[in-house]
């Protein structure tokens, strides 16, 4: 018997879902879309653009990040970011244009992205990536955490002050940012959308 998704027990009965669990049925897939978030936020991060006056290049790395908290949910989007951040820090170089390791200044948004994964995630599993109102409110909240730990870190590392850490890693990046909570508003619930219709 068929059913339409909008009569779907998986989609209006458990309005918990998220997109990763529509494919995720082993353990084996759950973890190759943990290691594919990973991978994707390293491949965003080489679409990088250097800021004069600031060790912060503009990335891809941060809308990735959050579009992964958000598709994988929380527990495995938190695993993906460790993944990204771990793999890194020996080595493996997928950090911002292909840097890798533990002493850069800017590790800081890197360990912001599994606060803002596992805050999203949650979002996302109450349902916030099916409109494009709560989808912006999930993304605007997963890039405040990310600032929240960039910011200090940025401090710290380079010897300066907070107000002078806003001025070179976040002042000059809020245009993108709000680009990309469009760019995600209008993108993950469209998914949803897509999915609804195909089945």
């Amino acid at each position: 018997m068929t059913h339409s998704m909008a009569h779907s027990p998986a989609l209006e009965s458990r309005p918990t879902l998220v997109l990763a669990d529509l494919f995720a049925d082993t353990r084996l897939r759950s973890a190759l879309l943990v290691a594919g978030g990973a991978a994707l936020t390293g491949l965003a991060a080489q679409v990088a653009f250097p800021v004069p006056g600031s060790p912060v290049p503009v990335t891809g790395q941060t809308f990735a990040a959050l579009v992964v908290g958000s598709s994988l949910g929380m527990r495995r989007g938190v695993l993906s970011m460790l993944l990204y951040l771990a793999a890194g820090m020996v080595g493996v170089p997928w950090f911002a244009e292909g840097s890798s390791g533990a002493g850069m200044p800017t590790l800081g948004y890197i360990i912001g992205f599994v606060v803002a994964a596992a805050a999203v995630g949650a979002l996302a599993r109450r349902g916030a990536d099916r409109s494009p109102l709560t989808m912006a409110g999930a993304m605007l909240v997963g890039s405040l955490l990310i600032y929240a730990v960039a910011l200090p870190y940025l401090a710290f590392s380079l010897h300066i002050g907070l107000s002078q850490a806003f001025d070179i890693g976040m002042r000059d990046y809020l245009l993108g940012d709000v680009l990309k909570v469009a760019i995600a508003a209008g993108c993950m619930p469209a998914i949803w959308q897509l999915i609804q219709r195909k089945h």
